[in-house]
């Protein structure tokens, strides 16, 4: 069992290891220079891809900045070094970046590269600890991202400088999805999986019950008749319409409650005199969002969808969004 010492031991050296990362860092804002404006320059002209490459933990690094920049707009992926050497720098074009990563700026495996970059013709932009590095000094930039010192005790394990680089990567990708007028849209397209993708893209026709599946009667169809379609298509109420198909009322899981509270003779009463006639409805081609806000703020679990005619076209309720992975 950990004694109460060795727990202070831990909590103190955890917090030690932020404050060294968290002290690399804010040295890091000073590094955001000309150099940086430099980097973006060239990235932001690519007609082509930025080509991530980086050895061992600055290659971790790289794929992280790699994936960022490509979900954010700037086309990007990430080449192993090592791989490169044999068949993989096949990858690069003449119309593509290079940016590399390397802590010491002597990597074996990338400075290996450089002539082939060299004769690529292609921008090389580098990030390293080491700004007089053959790596940094060979690139048409260099992102400076060196630390005074590591958080590893040892002064070895990459820690506060692979951080330094991770965010100077997201410095690049944001800075670059700021000037070329990124949205949200723009970030939805490139996640349609993700919850955010589905929140700006799905919309309420993609996921609305259609054709036979809309609870629908008439406004002088019966109360009894009205449970057996509402039971029939289980969204928990039903469309009510005039003699044109116009939508003019509504009938929930909650009328019925009220309904029946009222000993009237579900027989002999037509749905229109019991019958909700301010419904909120909504179109099929709003977001499926829309359709939330609007259930969340009447307190309502199910909305009516209406053609520009005001005829009911579908149905849907708060199970269907929840399905759609919309809420």
């Amino acid at each position: 069992m950990v004694d109460n010492q060795s727990n202070y031991n831990f909590i103190s050296l955890g917090q030690a290891v932020v404050k060294t990362e968290q002290q690399a860092l804010l040295h890091l804002v000073d590094k955001i220079n000309h150099d940086f404006a430099k980097a973006c320059e060239l990235l932001l002209a690519c007609e082509g891809r930025i080509v991530v490459i980086g050895m061992g933990k600055s290659g971790h690094i790289g794929n992280k900045i790699a994936a960022t920049l490509a979900s954010t707009g700037s086309p990007a992926f990430f080449v192993h070094p090592g791989e490169a050497s044999h068949g993989d720098l096949g990858m690069i074009t003449s119309k593509d970046v290079v940016l590399a990563l390397s802590n010491s700026g002597e990597t074996n495996e990338i400075t290996t590269l450089l002539p082939v970059i060299k004769r690529l013709s292609v921008p090389l932009i580098s990030l390293t600890g080491n700004p007089n590095s053959s790596l940094a000094t060979f690139a048409d930039v260099n992102l400076d991202t060196g630390v005074e010192k590591e958080a590893c005790p040892m002064n070895l394990a990459p820690t506060a400088s692979t951080t330094t680089a991770l965010v100077m990567g997201d410095a690049l990708a944001v800075a670059l999805l700021e000037t070329k007028g990124f949205t949200e849209n723009d970030f939805a397209l490139s996640h349609p999986g993700g919850s955010l993708g589905r929140r700006l893209l799905l919309k309420v026709e993609d996921v609305m019950h259609t054709g036979d599946q809309v609870p629908i009667v008439s406004k002088n169809t019966s109360i009894s008749d009205t449970l057996i379609e509402m039971t029939d298509k289980r969204l928990g109420m039903t469309c009510i319409v005039d003699d044109e198909n116009s939508l003019c009322g509504i009938f929930t899981d909650g009328d019925l409650r009220r309904t029946l509270a009222k000993s009237l003779d579900l027989n002999s009463t037509s749905i229109k005199d019991v019958m909700t006639l301010d419904s909120k409805t909504i179109e099929g081609d709003k977001l499926a969002v829309e359709a939330i806000n609007i259930m969340e703020e009447n307190a309502i679990t199910s909305l009516v969808i209406l053609n520009k005619n005001n005829h009911p076209i579908g149905a849907l309720n708060m199970y269907d969004l929840l399905k759609a992975g919309v809420v």
